[in-house]
């Protein structure tokens, strides 16, 4: 049985407008028929009053019947024109808070090593309920948690080489081991110096030009000594993947192996581990599932602790 796990650091002491309608029907408007005088051939019809006439057919002003009318449409056009730029203005409102929303939720994420506990981040037990292969259960428990520090002898150099545009504020890391003991991987996050644009950036090269599948781009593993990861060095891991946050200035990542301290010649991307049919050792193995489940999981506590709309990954 290993040693028991040497008590973690704390990250904190680390530097439809309405219907309108019009006035009602002017009588004097339309046609009308007379009752007429009895037994004559021919219907007595008379016409209506013309509009600007009374009763005696005295000229009344026209300004005193149009000017109500006249008052009354402009009343409705500038009601409609108050709705529409209502509307407009609204929207811009909520288009600026939005943006300012998603900015806050990026800048509070990048002080969350120092602001969240550890045990926060990085959970002395890690549930994945259909992480495994299968879609069986997996239970992963914390061995050994990493100073704060910075990149230094964390990645391969090619991959920090990758990741040097967004500079490198502060990594945390911490090793699990599964509920046999029998599998080891390291987790980080790393905190970057970049803003939006520039994990935007970093994420569109990752994928296009597919960093995250190349052998010669790994993270290294954090091997505690007297742990069951003691033994597990650069020529142990069996599995990885990392994945570069959009919405906020972190690259997280994940490295699996045996804990046996078996050597692995070539690694395996846990997406390709974790395809139906895959064969190789880390596939069988389940050890690309151990990678990108762990990972998964603690990616979403760090999304748990972001201020503002930032988007979960699905499970």
């Amino acid at each position: 049985m290993p040693s028991p796990a040497p008590a973690p650091p704390s990250y904190r002491d680390t530097a439809p407008p309405p219907h309108h309608f019009g006035p009602a029907p002017d009588p004097s408007m339309s046609w009308s028929v007379s009752a007429g005088t009895p037994g004559r051939e021919r219907p007595v019809v008379t016409f209506g009053e013309p509009e600007g006439y009374d009763e005696r057919g005295r000229g009344l002003s026209l300004a005193g019947r149009v000017a109500p009318r006249t008052a009354a449409a402009a009343a409705c056009m500038v009601l409609g024109l108050g709705l529409i730029g209502g509307a407009v203005t609204g929207g811009w409102i909520v288009g600026d808070g939005g943006d300012a929303s998603a900015a806050t939720s990026f800048s509070s994420a990048a002080d969350l090593w120092h602001e969240v506990p550890v045990d926060e981040l990085f959970p002395r037990t890690v549930q994945g309920t259909g992480a495994g292969p299968g879609g069986a259960d997996r239970t992963w428990t914390r061995i050994a948690v990493a100073p704060a520090g910075g990149c230094t002898g964390a990645f391969d150099p090619l991959l920090r080489k990758a990741l040097a545009p967004v500079g490198c504020q502060r990594l945390i890391r911490a090793t699990y081991t599964d509920a046999t003991q029998s599998y080891v991987t390291t987790v980080g996050l790393l905190f970057t110096k970049a803003d939006s644009a520039g994990m935007a950036a970093l994420a569109r090269r990752f994928t296009s030009e597919r960093l995250d599948r190349r052998t010669d781009l790994l993270p290294l593993p954090y091997a505690a000594k007297g742990t069951a990861a003691e033994r597990f060095g650069p020529h142990q891991r069996a599995s990885w993947t990392i994945s570069v946050l959009t919405d906020a200035p972190v690259v997280a990542y994940a490295v699996s192996g045996w804990a046996d301290g078996r050597t692995v010649d070539t690694p395996q991307p846990a997406a390709d581990a974790e395809a139906s049919g895959a064969t190789t050792a880390a596939a069988q193995a389940g050890l690309g599932n151990e990678a990108e489940g762990l990972a998964d999981r603690i990616e979403r506590r760090l999304r748990q602790n972001i201020v503002g709309p930032a988007t979960e990954k699905p499970s």
